[in-house]
């Protein structure tokens, strides 16, 4: 299936299992394994298409680094085509953290209506080597259409409540890490971005993912 075909078909992908199919089948029309869409320079995840692209977004929000983050996006797009190379030496932790999950190239589309930038489209490959260009054409489409539909996101529209698979045309990934901030800002007595900074240190020292780490500190809480 082309690019243009699942674009076409990108309104029908309501459910959270139709997304999650959409964005597999984009992913590989990308020449691609996977895709992720984060909102806020990393903030918050609303869409991926597998494990591998969601932890590959957590990996860069907990380690504060990454091609999603610091991309200026002067040139367009922020491409790595071998994270061991030379250039993966700019983000060294998450190119660890990419190698350990078996992610060798890591390419980054700006999300975005306009001059604002929403977000980023980010997507990973197993093996090292540039995309085409017809590849790269083909990414900026799927984040714009993504940025039209990000944009148009009512929490009202056909599913009820928040979190993954409920959020309507997107999903809500780290609902519980930003409750967690909340609390650690409460019980330490310092401002929120200081409590992220703390809880993305903790989740990094103890080796767990930063989910792991939120939900922990949220059942902690007395009933």
């Amino acid at each position: 299936m082309s690019v243009q075909e699942l674009l076409a078909g990108l309104e029908r992908a309501a459910g959270a299992r139709e997304r999650r199919v959409w964005a597999v089948r984009c992913a590989h029309a990308l020449g691609l394994e996977g895709i992720a869409v984060s909102l806020r320079r990393g903030a918050e995840l609303v869409w991926f298409s597998d494990d591998i692209s969601a932890r590959l977004e957590d990996a860069q929000f907990t380690l504060g680094e990454g091609p999603g983050l610091t991309a200026d996006f002067d040139e367009v797009t922020c491409h790595v085509a071998d994270l061991a190379g030379g250039a993966g030496g700019r983000w060294p932790q998450f190119a660890d953290e990419a190698g350990s999950l078996g992610v060798r190239a890591v390419f980054v589309w700006p999300v975005r209506s306009g001059g604002a930038q929403l977000g980023t489209l980010t997507g990973y490959r197993r093996t090292p080597g540039p995309l085409t260009g017809q590849q790269v054409a083909d990414g900026l489409l799927v984040a714009d259409a993504l940025a039209g539909r990000v944009l148009a996101w009512r929490p009202d529209t056909d599913e009820a409540g928040n979190g993954p698979g409920t959020a309507g045309a997107v999903d809500l990934h780290r609902t519980e890490v930003h409750q967690a901030t909340g609390v650690l800002s409460c019980q330490l007595g310092v401002p929120l971005e200081e409590a992220l900074l703390r809880l993305r240190a903790r989740a990094f020292a103890s080796g767990q993912p930063l989910h792991d780490t939120a939900r922990a500190i949220l059942r902690a809480l007395p009933p």
